[in-house]
């Protein structure tokens, strides 16, 4: 992997690193690629069982690189194509795809600003570690731009359809306790200390049970698509598997046993 985003891989926990500090860790095109190639190796990965999502500086990531940007905006005029935007189809979505479907809980840990895409890649993870001086920002309408890395799906499941437009229409920058108020925070921590409460949660669930995650990570994708009765069918569906997982069975002895169970994530 390029060094704008680091990948490594420890006791079945995978910590993708976006590393671009002097830039705000800003996406040009070999980090979105990086991003891209590391989510899709973790999410492929059987030997990953949960993936920490961070980054280097003082901010997360305030989305696209606009310098980059503009000058392939003026290539663009030049060539008389539209090419620029193809970036949403080649790199956005198939991070924003890994993330949020692969089958192990993804734990985000915003050390600073989340901005653009950067808020979409915070709002993909099924948990977001924030530091309280974090900060927010749905700047795409500033930039006279729709919204991308899936955040018109994620906004408006994790804080409702009105907010969400209202944030989108008028953009601005919201704090990270505003975000926990919201829903977007999990868990709020001293910035001093994002680093290892974001690693902790994330080796917590590197070593749960992870055919159980999974189930629990794709009922609520599905469940928030389809009626009660599609979804209590679903549920039906997943629980079978979970069920059926060695982990289950170490669960339940180690309950009778009255002891902590060691999950295999198989």
């Amino acid at each position: 992997m390029a060094d704008s985003v680091l990948y490594e891989v420890s006791d079945g926990l995978a910590t993708i690193t976006i590393n671009r500090p002097e830039a705000m860790n800003a996406m040009n095109t070999e980090a979105k690629v990086a991003l891209r190639d590391s989510a899709l190796a973790a999410a492929a990965d059987p030997s990953v069982r949960a993936v920490l999502l961070t980054a280097s500086g003082r901010a997360f990531c305030v989305g696209q690189d606009l310098k980059e940007h503009i000058g392939f905006l003026a290539a663009d005029r030049e060539s008389g194509t539209g090419n620029t935007m193809n970036t949403v189809r080649e790199h956005y979505n198939p991070i924003m795809r890994a993330l949020t479907e692969m089958p192990k809980p993804v734990v985000a840990g915003v050390n600073g600003v989340a901005a653009g895409a950067g808020l979409g890649f915070a709002l993909a993870a099924d948990y977001r570690v924030v530091a309280d001086t974090a900060k927010f920002t749905t700047s795409f309408a500033g930039v006279a731009l729709s919204a991308d890395s899936g955040v018109s799906w994620t906004l408006p499941r994790l804080i409702g359809q009105s907010r969400a437009a209202d944030l989108l229409l008028f953009p601005r920058s919201f704090s990270a306790q505003e975000a926990y108020e919201l829903g977007i925070a999990n868990k709020l921590v001293p910035a001093e200390d994002l680093a290892a409460e974001a690693a902790a949660v994330a080796r917590a669930l590197a070593e749960g049970p992870t055919v159980a995650y999974a189930a629990i990570k794709e009922s609520l994708a599905y469940g928030a698509g389809h009626t009660l009765s599609e979804t209590l069918g679903k549920e039906d569906e997943l629980q079978a598997r979970a069920g059926s997982s060695e982990d289950h069975a170490i669960a339940v002895q180690a309950f009778i046993a009255k002891e902590k169970p060691k999950y295999l994530g198989r």
